[in-house]
């Protein structure tokens, strides 16, 4: 679930992140994270299998909070700040925070399915998105892009590399590619509390700056592509944002660990509930 945090912007637009109380975590720590990332990285794979044409949105988080009660594990989002869902469910224009309702999904949709999932006292949160039966050209070259794009901030996700470095390799290939890249709805860290600093921005950020990647974080890396502006809105309920041109919008988010030697990735599922496609 992306987080929105409060930004000061300098007078020539630029974005300035607040202070920020980084939480290392133990190796016993990571341990446990992965196993809950683990948890929700099945469920999401779970209600993207059942994302056709006829299911509601309902229908997926149903699914998805029934399994992870079945390991033991309660949904991270569900009475998060008053959230209703499991799931958050964002369709084609959507952004973030989608709540789960009665649309019912349509051949040609495409969706972003973002879940949490807490055990043993850590959350994980991973999100992807997929298309609903055949869709358009467009749409399937966001969603690879999207995917790639969440790949490449991985990659730059290595101690002595800072922020900058990451958010910049981002935006570049995105932006090179003809898509824009959301600015408000950023990645965090992640632990025993679903939201903890730092904040990982994905735009807007010079090489050399930001907080250095070093061993024992644990952070989400989840860039949000537009097909049009990277501008957004929020709907009336107050947790669901779109895009400001009607654009589509797709996000990938994996959690990862930073290591003495990488970054590793914890969110990653049981080989049984993997997609076809390799997701």
């Amino acid at each position: 679930m992306p987080t929105f945090y409060p930004l000061d912007w300098t007078t020539e637009g630029g974005m300035v992140l607040i202070r920020e109380q980084i939480r290392y975590k133990s190796r016993k720590e990571i341990d446990k994270l992965r196993e809950a990332c683990r948890v929700a990285a099945n469920a999401l794979r779970i209600a993207a299998r059942a994302a056709r044409p006829g299911v509601t949105l309902l229908d997926l988080d149903r699914i998805a909070e029934t399994y992870i009660r079945q390991q033991g594990a309660t949904p991270s989002f569900k009475g998060y700040h008053g959230f209703p869902g499991t799931l958050c469910t964002s369709v084609n224009d959507r952004v973030v925070h989608g709540i789960p309702s009665k649309y019912v999904l349509q051949e040609g949709d495409i969706i972003a399915i973002d879940c949490g999932a807490k055990l043993d006292g850590f959350h994980g949160d991973t999100c992807l998105t997929v298309g609903v039966g055949r869709i358009s050209d467009e749409a399937r070259m966001l969603i690879q892009t999207a995917q790639l794009a969440m790949f490449v901030g991985i990659e730059h996700c290595r101690p002595g590399l800072r922020l900058g470095d990451m958010s910049t390799a981002v935006q570049t290939f995105a932006e090179e590619r003809g898509y824009s890249v959301v600015r408000e709805y950023i990645g965090h860290g992640l632990g025993r509390d679903l939201h903890e600093d730092p904040q990982v921005v994905f735009a807007e950020q010079k090489p050399g700056t930001g907080f250095r990647m070093e061993p024992g974080m644990t952070i989400t890396i989840e860039p949000i592509l537009n097909t049009g502006s990277h501008k957004c809105l929020v709907e009336s309920d107050g947790w669901t944002v779109r895009t400001k041109d009607g654009g589509l919008s797709a996000q990938f988010e994996h959690d990862i660990a930073i290591t003495r030697n990488g970054p590793e990735i914890l969110s990653v599922p049981d080989s049984e509930y993997e997609l076809e496609d390799g997701l």
